[in-house]
């Protein structure tokens, strides 16, 4: 019996080698379905500033959900809530954003660190990040750019898991965590 080494080929073509597409091969296109046809209509015809709007009326619906619910008098099991605080008792990793966000609008910057020190601290970069962008897309605007590396990232994101961990601790010190 003959044993076939990693660069054997099965098939009539030696171009059919394991791993290699046939040549001359052309698939055609997908054809976008309706409603993706209408979404690309409507951005080839938007103006430049159509985009950032949106994502600004979109932070600015959410700045109104937090003024409008004040997080701050409803009770921990207020509708709605955290499926992870429902479940399992447990604090999310984003539990109490929306009450820091509440006391940000309001100039309460210690009691909105307080609640979310993580996400008071991250609101000039994702602020400076936004303007600078949007200003960019809607007007042409070469702000200075923010440059965070992936290192950088990767630590934040690793110091957001190690505070959702901590604020679940049940012993003093980390029960001061607990919002």
């Amino acid at each position: 019996m003959h044993a076939a080494g990693p660069h054997a080929h099965h098939g009539p073509y030696p171009e059919h080698a394991a791993g290699a597409w046939p040549a001359g091969v052309a698939y055609p296109p997908v054809e976008p379905d309706r409603f993706t046809r209408l979404v690309l209509r409507l951005h080839a015809r938007a103006p430049r500033w159509a985009v950032p709007l949106a994502a600004l009326g979109c932070v600015g619906l959410g700045m109104a959900y937090a003024l409008l619910s004040d997080p701050t008098h409803s009770d921990p099991d207020a509708r709605p809530t955290c499926l992870l605080k429902l479940t399992t008792g447990l604090d999310c990793p984003g539990c109490g954003g929306t009450r820091a966000l509440w006391y940000v609008l309001h100039a309460d910057l210690p009691a909105a660190a307080r609640h979310h020190f993580l996400f008071v601290f991250s609101l000039p970069f994702l602020a400076w990040l936004f303007v600078s962008w949007a200003g960019n897309r809607a007007f042409g605007w070469r702000l200075p750019e923010l440059r965070i590396s992936p290192r950088v990232i990767g630590g934040f994101l690793a110091l957001w898991l190690a505070f959702s961990v901590a604020r679940n601790l049940p012993w003093a010190p980390f029960t001061s965590l607990y919002v």
